[in-house]
């Protein structure tokens, strides 16, 4: 019994953990881009920024799977892992977003939150999830 009451415990705090990492996640989107992110997907049901904002939740949740999955021993220094390795893929995400923003032509933020569907936002997607694999990628 003491084994799910332990086994509850941590789930409970690798939850909190991931939530979290979720929630900055959403911020660092709502940051980058133009606009209030929650009012673009709830009332204006901007596809765009769903799918941009997706993909970052996707990566994120990629990242705290494998840091818990591979996770040490010891509990405490699992959940600093997880953090640690959850508040690098934020970071990466953020660079390689600026990156994308630099290379290409006009405000990347503002392409993605267009009405009309952008292909841009294919690609910042698919750069949140290539991100966040290769973090996870060197949990292992």
């Amino acid at each position: 019994m003491s084994d799910i009451v332990n086994g509850l415990g941590r789930a409970t705090a690798y939850g909190g953990l991931g939530l979290v990492l979720l929630l900055l996640g959403i911020v660092l989107v709502d940051v980058l881009t133009p606009g209030k992110l929650g009012r673009q997907i709830w009332e204006q049901r901007n596809r765009n920024a769903a799918t941009v904002l997706s993909s970052a939740l996707l990566g994120i949740g990629g990242i705290v799977f494998t840091s818990i999955w591979t996770t040490y021993e010891d509990f405490g220094k699992g959940l600093v892992s997880t953090a640690a390795f959850g508040l690098l893929g934020l970071v990466m995400m953020a660079l390689a977003f600026l990156l994308v923003d630099l290379v290409t032509p006009g405000r990347l933020g503002a392409t993605l939150v267009e009405t009309e569907p952008h292909p841009a936002v294919w690609v910042t997607a698919s750069c949140n999830l290539a991100v966040s694999a290769v973090i996870a990628a060197s949990i292992a």
